[in-house]
């Protein structure tokens, strides 16, 4: 395999998929019938907002790796052209999530300050087209890394570290984001991130728990006790994983920021805190390293503690109340798993992948608690 800069080595690709998101087969599907559309309508509702989509209506697949908003490709063969189409799940939503203008609009704004973003095409709000709102965006090329690495495909130690350490440099820079300049002064609540935040995350839980679930009280309780003040306020991800993030195949560059549903004015570390939930390290325990879906476990990845004091060297932020934020980001994965099983258990949903998260909910409400005893709580 060719080495490019900084010791990253290339990824391997075909010529037909040289410069595209690359994707195992097990993460593009036909698309499932309860995830359907009127693929016809679409196009005709598209054709008349995004220059040059001539011709007939486009191929559609149907991305099945993410669990909360659906997302579609959209492959135009005669055009040469592909794009992405983001709509909500059919079945119970929680709150304001899956709030597709929202979505659109920050990514319109964040564009310009922060070039991650992918170039969002048009918003749809017109029920008469597929029931619900969605909007089309351009498809980012380059290379998504999942919980395996693409065949063929080696990253040695000095390569995973590279890219560990771009992973949290890249979400630092978007925490040195100017909301006001970028005009999002007015995408959050304000002050009190925190609170609202172990308050909301606390009650969906509570609406969503069914009977195979813990209650996490003792977790909610320590949470609402021991909350650290604001540390800032700035524009967060609310979702960032490596496989959100998109790379260049040549040397694994960032070249793309993928899933802004959940972006909002609101605490750094708490951002961090979410982040790390999801950041499996080669020395977890079996569960952790079951659930893992990016390959933060390779030789060389930073780990957890280490990215941490990164973070906080780049930013000037305190890790002092590092136990509260990883507690935090660990139960609002739960709730976010427990929210998707739920949907599953009252059969508003029959995809086979939330079968068995009712699982990865008990195993965090362990991992809350562990955490927690650390501390010296109980």
């Amino acid at each position: 395999m060719a080495v490019g800069p900084h010791g990253i080595p290339h990824a391997p690709s075909a010529p037909a998929t040289r410069g595209k998101v690359m994707m195992n087969d097990t993460h593009q599907s036909a698309v499932r019938a309860e995830d359907s559309f009127d693929v016809a309508r679409v196009h005709t509702w598209l054709a008349q907002r995004v220059d040059g989509l001539s011709g007939p209506p486009p191929e559609v697949v149907q991305f099945t790796g993410g669990a909360s908003n659906l997302t579609y490709l959209l492959r135009y063969p005669h055009l040469g052209r592909e794009l992405i189409l983001r709509r909500p799940p059919a079945g119970k939503k929680a709150g304001s999530a899956h709030d597709m203008a929202r979505e659109y609009h920050v990514q319109e704004a964040l564009k310009p300050v922060f070039p991650y973003v992918p170039t969002v095409r048009a918003l749809c709000q017109d029920p008469s087209v597929i029931d619900t709102d969605f909007y089309v965006m351009d498809k980012v090329p380059g290379l998504i890394l999942r919980g395996r690495l693409p065949d063929g495909m080696t990253l040695p130690p000095t390569a995973a570290r590279t890219l560990s350490e771009a992973f949290i440099d890249t979400l630092a820079d978007l925490h040195r984001v100017d909301p006001a300049a970028a005009g999002l002064a007015d995408l959050g609540k304000g002050d009190g991130y925190v609170r609202r935040q172990v308050e909301g995350w606390s009650r969906r839980y509570a609406q969503a728990r069914t009977w195979n679930t813990p209650s996490f009280r003792r977790v909610t309780a320590w949470l609402a006790d021991h909350q650290p003040d604001d540390s800032a306020l700035c524009v967060i991800h609310n979702d960032w994983r490596l496989d959100n993030l998109v790379l260049d195949e040549r040397d694994l560059r960032i070249t793309g920021v993928l899933d802004w549903e959940m972006a909002t004015l609101g605490d750094p570390l708490m951002d961090l805190g979410s982040a790390l939930a999801y950041w499996v390290q080669a020395d977890d325990d079996r569960m952790a390293r079951a659930t893992r879906r990016q390959p933060s476990h390779l030789p060389g990845m930073l780990t957890r503690t280490e990215i941490v004091e990164r973070y906080c060297d780049r930013t000037g932020l305190s890790a002092d109340n590092w136990p509260f934020y990883e507690t935090f980001g660990l139960f609002r994965l739960a709730v976010i798993a427990q929210q998707i099983y739920y949907r599953y258990h009252h059969k508003q949903t029959r995809n086979p992948a939330f079968r068995n998260l009712w699982l990865a909910v008990n195993y965090l409400d362990r991992r809350c608690r562990s955490a927690i005893r650390r501390t010296g709580g109980s």
